[in-house]
């Protein structure tokens, strides 16, 4: 299987195949370690809190993580893994982090008057969040 790394900002989206999902699977049952999780973190604008929030582990938790350098557990993972997927294709949509920052925080309707952000902590929230990139990638408001 081929080394993949997710959270090289030069690998796109698009540019996911079957090797590669298997290689993020791979990935997400050995566990991410802290390391690449908090280089990936640094470049998305989502405090410790709201990671906390996002893996369902306390504040606390997050910060043994770091200091001990852990790996995260498989659930921890495939959420890490998820968002780091999600915020890509983001990305790739709205062209720069920046647009795509701005949508994640404003309400949105197509949401239930949600803002996107706050779905992060769910698959279920996650996939809305996907469905609603796509209606906007093939021109439908969301």
């Amino acid at each position: 299987m081929k080394t993949f790394d997710l959270f090289d900002s030069r690998v796109s989206y698009s540019s996911m195949d079957d090797n590669t999902m298997l290689s993020l699977i791979e990935m997400v049952r050995n566990g991410v370690k802290y390391s690449l999780f908090q280089a990936f973190a640094k470049t998305i604008p989502f405090s410790l809190s709201e990671w906390s929030t996002f893996l369902h582990i306390s504040t606390r938790s997050m910060q043994r993580y770091q200091i001990e350098q852990r790996t995260f557990d498989a659930l921890q993972s495939e959420k890490i893994v998820e968002i780091a997927i999600l915020y890509k294709k983001g990305i790739e949509i709205f062209g720069n982090s920046t647009h795509f920052n701005a949508w994640l925080e404003a309400e949105n309707i197509a949401l239930g008057k949600v803002k996107p952000k706050k779905l992060l902590d769910s698959s279920f929230g996650i996939n809305m969040i996907n469905d609603a990139l796509i209606r906007i990638e093939h021109g439908v408001l969301a």
